[in-house]
């Protein structure tokens, strides 16, 4: 209760002294049929996600000191935006099992993030319950359609009252990038569902991205789509890099990375790179340094150390880190040094994911081929505890073999923090007295992989 009582008081400050300056922000509400699993308040690049306490019924107070800026309160299945900035007083209320028609945000500053729950829906609206409709169209019809869109999100930004006037530019130039991303899209995804394979757009079509200013560092920051639109323009020049200088996608990359002029866009493209590129690296030494050269964000760096420093002890031989006492779906429970005496090749995948779920065929043929021999094969689920049920349904419809084990903590889980995992799926080879063989072992598609296994004589 006194945890609660000091935001309260906060509360009750704000309400009193309207003209005291403050340097933070108030969040409270209720979640009705809250899902299992932390709630947690994330920016758009992933760099700050701080979980908010709730109590048994559902209800929250918590004080943000954050920039200002579109921040996602995520309960583990539903997303809610919200604007936020220092003297914002939000009440925030739903029931997580009717999201859509129940989320009601009040208080003080709460016109921006009503916006953003109606921008939202009109999102939706644009591909409705089948994007193929939209992306089916010839080109005259789908920019018509583009821009149709376009013109609803500007007026419905211009048309929300009591919100700040960079807000409103800032949303009206976010409409522009998200229209011109669309644009980016259609080539491959009108190829996919008109069935056109080869499909090319009109030499004319992408005209409108010679206009984009790419070393805009504050759209950068707040707009995911322009974030995108960067992001694309510069994987062109990294692909023509490694042409021209035979280089391999990494070398390429950070060499294109010291051509960029803007030092907040030359950061964020570089530590986003880095912090996945990092675990599969296979000179990690290589990898950090060029890193550490071209990135000049001193917390990107202390970031990456952290990373690198975990990540050397993953070596060849090294003592693998552990899974202990993970739910294993035939009964009872299962830990690494279960499997003492045998390679174990562990998959670390997820239901939700694509990459995971085509290599299902392949590791079924290799768990054939090596059924019976000297190595156990392991399949670590880290879906959210939410999604229990779904794992256990996709064992039972896919009838998926070997050891299927579902970590304790999803993401957070000991085994996957050890190994640094940041994207799936991933494989990894552990020797008979638990050491690492590779901690970034080929895919079952990979023919790498049976070559890898001869060479153990497995």
């Amino acid at each position: 209760m006194k945890k609660l009582l000091i935001p309260l008081i906060a509360i009750a400050c704000i309400s009193c002294k309207d003209d005291a300056k403050v340097d933070y922000a108030l969040l409270n509400g209720k979640i009705i049929n809250k899902p299992v699993g932390d709630f947690t308040i994330n920016s758009y690049d992933g760099l700050i996600k701080n979980p908010i306490a709730v109590g048994e019924d559902g209800s929250f107070v918590d004080t943000l000191r954050v920039k200002e800026g579109t921040y996602v309160l995520y309960d583990g299945a539903n997303p809610t935006f919200i604007y936020i900035k220092p003297g914002i007083n939000l009440s925030i209320n739903y029931d997580a099992k009717d999201f859509q028609n129940s989320i009601n945000i009040t208080g003080n500053g709460s016109e921006a993030s009503n916006y953003l729950q109606l921008k939202k829906e009109k999102e939706k609206e644009l591909f409705g319950s089948n994007p193929g409709e939209v992306y089916s169209l010839d080109e005259t019809a789908y920019k018509a359609k583009l821009n149709d869109y376009k013109a609803a999100l500007t007026d419905l930004i211009s048309s929300t009252k009591n919100v700040p006037d960079e807000f409103v530019n800032q949303e009206k130039r976010n409409a522009n990038y998200f229209y011109l991303f669309l644009l980016t899209q259609y080539e491959r995804a009108h190829a996919h569902f008109s069935k056109q394979q080869g499909f090319k757009v009109s030499e004319d079509f992408l005209n409108e991205l010679d206009a984009i200013d790419y070393n805009n560092g504050s759209d950068f920051e707040f707009s995911p789509k322009y974030k995108q639109l960067v992001t694309l323009h510069y994987k062109e020049a990294v692909s023509e890099t490694m042409k021209v200088d035979s280089l391999d996608y990494n070398a390429a990359f950070f060499k294109v990375a010291k051509t960029i002029d803007n030092e907040t866009i030359k950061n964020g493209l570089v530590f986003d790179f880095a912090k996945n590129g990092l675990t599969y690296a296979k000179d990690l030494k290589t990898f950090y340094n060029d890193f550490m050269s071209v990135s000049t964000n001193e917390s990107h760096k202390a970031e990456l150390t952290k990373s690198y420093n975990k990540l050397k002890a993953l070596a060849k031989g090294e003592p693998s880190p552990a899974f202990v006492n993970y739910e294993n779906f035939k009964g009872g429970k299962t830990s690494l040094h279960d499997l003492k005496g045998k390679y174990v090749y562990v998959d670390v995948w997820a239901t939700w994911c694509g990459p995971c779920k085509r290599e299902i065929p392949f590791l079924k043929d290799v768990e054939q081929k090596y059924h019976g021999k000297n190595i156990e094969f392991v399949s670590i689920s880290v879906d959210k505890a939410s999604d229990y049920d779904k794992w256990k349904q996709m064992i039972e419809e896919q009838d998926l073999k070997g050891i299927q084990l579902f970590a304790d903590k999803s993401w957070n889980s000991d085994f996957v923090q050890g190994y640094q995992i940041k994207g799936i799926p991933r494989f990894i080879l552990i020797d008979p007295d638990g050491n690492i063989v590779s901690p970034n072992a080929p895919r079952p598609s990979n023919p790498e992989l049976i070559s890898l296994f001869t060479s153990l004589n497995i």
